[in-house]
């Protein structure tokens, strides 16, 4: 029987979400979890792979078993305990053998905070240094909407396929923090993203918002198709997968 985890993260105790030897990650945290609890090995397949650091509010994982789960508030509990802190465990749902956390996923959101005063109570974004032109920032994410090919933003050397990604929406919305401290914060939507790619979008979006970018050659570097042509990585513990859709599992509420 499969069934998909609903869980969140703080991505900064982990070396992102995929394992790999001699560092912590998310997959290999809940794989240990599922085992020690349903007393056998457990693989898990995430809907994706973010990088270190990178936090997600909500990521969506399969792993299958041999018997069903009677008590799923029960195994909920259980598992959030063993999961240690940084790992929230929201829901489990029994699906179809076929579905899959990954190949399943129609479309997948991201966002990138940003303050404008530095905050002791704002850890999970980046703090501008100086002011930036917003609407400028706005008119070059409106090209991303018409851009299919982004190679310029992908990691070097990664094992990507293709480049190709169906962006749906890309714009900056004003931020009410709650602190007293005025923030923007950055969405994206697409059917899929490459390694790195938010974090080298936004690095260059800040710079036309800088005005070291005009809009005419923020459209160069993506018509470049040329990775050191872009803009410099965002910080990654400003940036957070917000959230994941499947045909078969009810919307999230907007927020």
């Amino acid at each position: 029987m499969r069934y998909f985890l609903k869980l969140a993260y703080n991505g900064g105790p982990f070396h992102g979400w995929q394992s790999q030897p001699n560092a912590s990650s998310v997959q290999q945290t809940l794989e240990e979890a599922l085992s020690t609890l349903l007393r056998t090995d457990v693989p898990v397949v995430g809907a994706g792979r973010t990088d270190t650091g990178v936090n997600a509010r909500v990521m969506y994982a399969h792993f299958d078993v041999s018997c069903p789960i009677h008590d799923k508030r029960r195994f909920i509990l259980s598992l959030n305990r063993l999961c240690g802190k940084s790992i929230a465990i929201y829901d489990v749902i029994q699906v179809e053998d076929e579905a899959h956390a990954r190949f399943d996923a129609t479309e997948r959101e991201y966002r990138y905070f940003v303050s404008f005063e530095k905050s002791p109570f704002l850890p999970f974004c980046w703090s501008a240094p100086s002011s930036l032109d917003v609407d400028a920032m706005n008119r070059a994410s409106e090209i991303l909407t018409k851009t299919s090919d982004f190679t310029s933003f992908a990691k070097l050397h990664s094992d990507a396929k293709t480049n190709i990604c169906d962006v749906r929406q890309a714009e900056w919305r004003k931020w009410d923090n709650g602190f007293g401290t005025d923030g923007i914060y950055f969405v994206i939507k697409a059917d899929r993203f490459l390694r790195n790619m938010v974090r080298a979008v936004v690095g260059t979006l800040v710079d036309v918002g800088r005005g070291k970018l005009s809009i005419d050659e923020f459209n160069g570097i993506i018509e470049a198709r040329d990775r050191c042509a872009a803009g410099t990585s965002m910080p990654p513990e400003a940036l957070f997968l917000w959230n994941i859709s499947y045909p078969f599992l009810p919307p999230a509420p907007q927020s």
